[in-house]
This record gives structure tokens, C-alpha cells and sequence, in this order.
């Protein structure tokens, strides 16, 4: 049997309105918003008994999710948000835009940081990392030619 896609990436956040409205300027859509509690969700996950609020953003192209998840019960236990990149489990989410100047614009007005800087990859991408709400490192890349 083949692996047929990948359907999401999970990101927990702690304010989930902030965080939808940044990745709805970014460019991605509301596809829905639940809440998910009980014991057989605890099963799934491991943490018992649980009440997580969650909201799925979709890409425009259909393709990939972005699950924003909110833990009511039981509370958040670490925090990675402002780990460095060379850090050790789950970076990123990069994104394809179309104009990466437009694109920083926008985000800046919704508090979004550049991480370094932006850099043009041999001629090929235009690259860069920003610090999203809560810190989420987040990558952008602008196809050149």
C-alpha cells in the first residue's frame, strides 16, 4: 500500500482568532472550526481526557491543511515557539507566494517579524523566515523567472 498524501500540519497556539485572521491574510482559507473533547480523542493523542478547539485552514489550491489547535483541557505543558532554527524537531511551514514584498507587507501589519532576512537564492527563489503570532516560524518563498 502507498502513501496516498499529507493532510495537515498541526500548530497549537494559544489565541486561535489571531492566529486565523494572520493565516487568513497570509492567503489561506477557513475551512472549519470544532471543538474536539472526550475521552476517545485522549486516545488518539495520549493525553486522556481532552478539550482542544481547533480550526482547519486550507490552502487556495486545495491541496495541503493547517490545523490550529487550541488545548482548553489539559493545559499547554512546553513551549517551543521561539526555539532558533537550527533546532531539533519541526521547523517550519513554508509557503509559496506569488510577491513576497506584498506578502511581508501585509503580514507586518498583522505583527509578523522577519526571522533574518530576505535573500535571493541563485537566481531561483526569493527566500525568507518571520516569526508569526505567538512566534510560529514560518517560511515564504517567491518562485523567480
Amino acid at each position: 500500500m502507498a502513501l496516498k498524501r499529507m493532510d495537515n500540519v498541526g500548530i497549537v497556539v494559544e489565541d486561535l482568532d489571531t492566529a486565523i485572521a494572520f493565516f487568513q491574510e497570509l492567503g489561506l482559507d477557513l475551512e472549519g472550526r470544532a471543538t474536539i473533547e472526550g475521552e476517545w480523542a485522549g486516545r488518539v493523542t495520549g493525553l486522556g481526557d481532552q478539550h482542544v478547539e481547533i480550526a482547519m485552514m486550507r490552502t487556495p489550491d486545495g491541496h495541503s491543511r493547517l490545523e490550529l489547535s487550541r488545548f482548553i483541557r489539559p493545559g499547554v505543558i512546553a513551549d517551543h515557539r521561539q526555539a532558533p532554527v537550527n533546532a531539533l524537531g519541526y521547523l517550519r511551514v513554508m509557503f509559496a507566494v506569488d510577491d513576497l514584498n506584498e506578502t511581508l507587507e501585509r503580514l507586518y501589519k498583522r505583527g509578523a517579524e522577519l526571522a533574518g532576512e530576505v535573500v535571493d537564492y541563485q537566481g531561483v527563489y526569493r527566500l525568507c523566515y518571520i516569526r508569526g503570532p505567538e512566534g510560529i516560524l514560518i517560511g515564504l518563498a517567491q518562485e523567480l523567472g
